[in-house]
């Protein structure tokens, strides 16, 4: 296939992808519907401010990591309801005349602004604000949260292992555990962002550019009646990656068959790149596999493990120096074991000019339009947030950005490489005790004095 075609194939994968129902303007709660109706009802469409942001780390977190700004993007610029959807919506009764026309000749016209992806963050810190006609910003509410929530969520458990695991080699392997395709397909995209090598999912080539690995199942060896020969035949397929997967029945003993066949391979051109171990003490059989293979000629040989792993475990790994270069991390990454959802909301700030407050018990938010400004030690290290009305001004670097103007790219997102290079930067100025995987001290993150004279102020006002 030449490079044209190969462009075309690639380009029509991606809006097959996009214009999946996962992308439809009907992906939404009811109650969203049930107020923009009332919201015409009462003739509220004024301009609305809603951010999204996190209450609170979980557990023995010490930041998050932005991820889903680009699919949240593809959302708004698609946003419309087709015909069918209209009908649909027509014919069930539920909305007024008024409420179906509005939405038939509905679009996205309204103002984004981000933090870029890849960047850290920390708990009541917007990493997004959207402006918009009230109804319309109601609307989007149910899958903005979705997509940010979720690919943050994966980015941050990923974040931390990159970080339990430096120099190691880490592949998602996660998509058969993962909670529906979309996921699988957007874990290997927030894992990517966050240092992950690459993935297992296939799609995630065509449609992000990640790099997809993938060695062999158990069943493999099984359908063969000699382990050896299952190895050869492999190798002979598949001979521009070799990776073998060992521990099918006696893994010492499957390396030194590894050992055994390696010579005719390599007279063949065709080298065993690594071997992978699935089950049972994964350090202790790596020390021996690793012995094997030295002794017998292979120590380029590599050695890649999975089975159940989390940060944990790599950091386990690392620090007793198990001679594992790599990891496969699937169920536990893409479910974010310790932590399956965190708490996040997207609340009214503003509406038609006037600064707007949630008082609910242990879920107050802080009034208005918001900035957050980040602050630098001389060597880069991050020392502290500060947030502020957008109107106020702070020391250190604005990480709220200008995405969309009227419903239009204010300039190209970032690409995924660039992203990943972010979240790079992001991770390494973080102070070492929020490095870990084990609870730091809190980061210091305060409330400017004009963001507390104004919660203050309408305080006493609805009192």
């Amino acid at each position: 296939m030449n490079e044209d075609n190969r462009s075309d194939t690639v380009d029509a994968l991606r809006q097959d992808y996009a214009a999946r129902p996962a992308n439809s303007a009907m992906l939404t709660d009811l109650y969203q519907l049930n107020m923009m109706q009332a919201y015409l009802d009462a003739g509220m469409t004024d301009t609305a401010v809603f951010e999204f942001f996190f209450r609170k780390l979980p557990g023995s977190r010490n930041f998050l990591l932005a991820a889903g700004l680009e699919q949240v993007v593809e959302y708004l610029q698609g946003l419309r309801f087709d015909e069918r959807e209209i009908a649909w919506l027509s014919q069930a009764g539920r909305f007024g005349r008024d409420m179906i026309a509005y939405l038939a000749d509905l679009s996205f016209t309204g103002d984004v602004q981000a933090m870029p992806e890849g960047t850290v963050f920390f708990p009541d810190e917007p990493i997004l604000r959207l402006v918009a006609p009230l109804p319309l910003g109601q609307l989007v509410e149910t899958r903005i949260i979705n997509l940010l929530h979720f690919e943050s969520l994966i980015a941050s458990k990923a974040a931390r292992m990159v970080l339990a695991a430096p120099g190691k080699q880490l592949l998602d392997f996660g998509l058969r555990r993962a909670h529906g395709a979309e996921a699988g397909i957007l874990a290997a995209r927030a894992s990517y962002i966050a240092g992950f090598t690459g993935t297992a999912t296939v799609p995630a080539e065509p449609l992000f550019g990640i790099p997809i690995f993938g060695t062999m199942a158990h069943s493999f060896i099984q359908a063969h009646t000699d382990e050896a020969q299952a190895f050869e035949d492999f190798a002979r397929s598949r001979p521009e990656s070799v990776v073998l997967l060992i521990d099918t029945y006696d893994t010492e003993a499957a390396a030194e068959k590894v050992v055994a066949l390696a010579p005719a391979l390599k007279r063949d051109g065709i080298e065993i790149r690594g071997v992978r171990l699935d089950s049972g003490d994964l350090a202790d059989h790596a020390r021996k596999v690793r012995a094997i293979l030295d002794g017998g000629g292979l120590p380029e040989t590599q050695i890649f493990a999975s089975g159940g792993l989390d940060e944990r475990d790599l950091a386990a790994f690392v620090a007793a120096g198990a001679p594992i270069d790599g990891f496969g991390v699937g169920t536990r990454l893409t479910t974010s074991s310790d932590a399956a959802a965190l708490d996040c909301a997207y609340k009214l700030e503003e509406y038609a000019g006037t600064p707007r407050r949630k008082k609910s018990e242990g879920k107050a938010t802080w009034p208005g339009r918001k900035q957050v400004y980040r602050r630098f030690s001389a060597d880069g290290t991050m020392v502290g947030d500060a947030i502020t009305l957008d109107s106020e001004r702070a020391d250190g670097e604005a990480l709220l950005e200008p995405v969309m103007r009227d419903g239009a790219l204010v300039k190209p997102l970032s690409t995924l490489g660039e992203i990943r290079e972010r979240a790079a930067r992001n991770l390494a100025a973080l102070p070492s005790g929020l490095r870990g995987i084990d609870k730091g001290d809190d980061y210091p993150v305060e409330v400017s004095a004009g963001l507390r004279d104004l919660a203050e102020t309408m305080d006493r006002e609805t009192r």
